[in-house]
């Protein structure tokens, strides 16, 4: 529990300085095995996280010890029963994946060849009260076949089987929002053609 503890620790701090979390917004959690889940705890800051900013909860969202577990604990816990494969979540409001979300638009246009590959698309939930049953529900829909998922109003989360890789899609979706914008100012993006999306889910797949 330690080391995962300070791997959150380590990793809030980067999200804070590379601004992809601000104040006391998000929250971060790790799979600790089959029983536990460690996550921040309710009003902790992702930037400026310590040791006691920390609970563990059950699979059911049950409180096992620690501080008071985030508001959003039953996001990660649906995340970690649909995908077996994610040992890490990330929920934050980066600044400009949170402007897609907020506008309502999905990031499903295949726009870079590197996106295509490495998300294919980066779908958008239906906008439920945050920390509700509902916007669980709302983000399962796209659990199973993506890891990063958009909020509408809200945020994002993304799930990965190390806390490394989790923070490198963030980081990369981040990027790809950003560009995807500034192809709106230039007049919109010119799209890859679906000949072209095949060759680069070709490569993918290694066919």
């Amino acid at each position: 529990m330690t080391d995962a503890r300070l791997e959150l620790i380590r990793c809030g701090k980067v999200l804070g300085d590379k601004r992809l979390s601000f104040g006391t917004s998000g929250n971060l959690s790790a799979r600790l095995d089959e029983k536990r889940i460690l996550i921040t705890t309710s009003g902790s800051a992702n930037g400026h996280l310590g040791e006691d900013d920390f609970a563990v909860i059950d699979y059911e969202g049950k409180f096992l010890g620690g501080g008071k577990p985030s508001s959003e604990k039953m996001l990660h816990v649906e995340y970690y029963k649909i995908r077996p494969d994610f040992n890490y979540i990330i929920h934050v409001h980066s600044p400009y994946l949170s402007a897609f979300a907020s506008a309502r638009q999905a990031l499903d246009e295949p726009v870079m060849a590197e996106n295509v590959y490495y998300f294919g698309k980066i779908p958008l939930a239906e906008y439920a009260m945050p920390s509700s049953d509902e916007l669980v529900s709302c983000c399962a829909k796209y659990f199973k076949d993506y890891d990063v998922v958009l909020m509408a109003n809200h945020g994002v989360v993304v799930g990965d089987n190390t806390l490394k890789g989790a923070y490198l899609k963030l980081e990369m979706a981040e990027g790809y929002a950003q560009t995807v914008l500034n192809t709106k100012i230039l007049g919109g993006a010119v799209l890859l053609t679906p000949a072209q999306v095949r060759q680069i889910e070709r490569l993918k797949n290694g066919t």
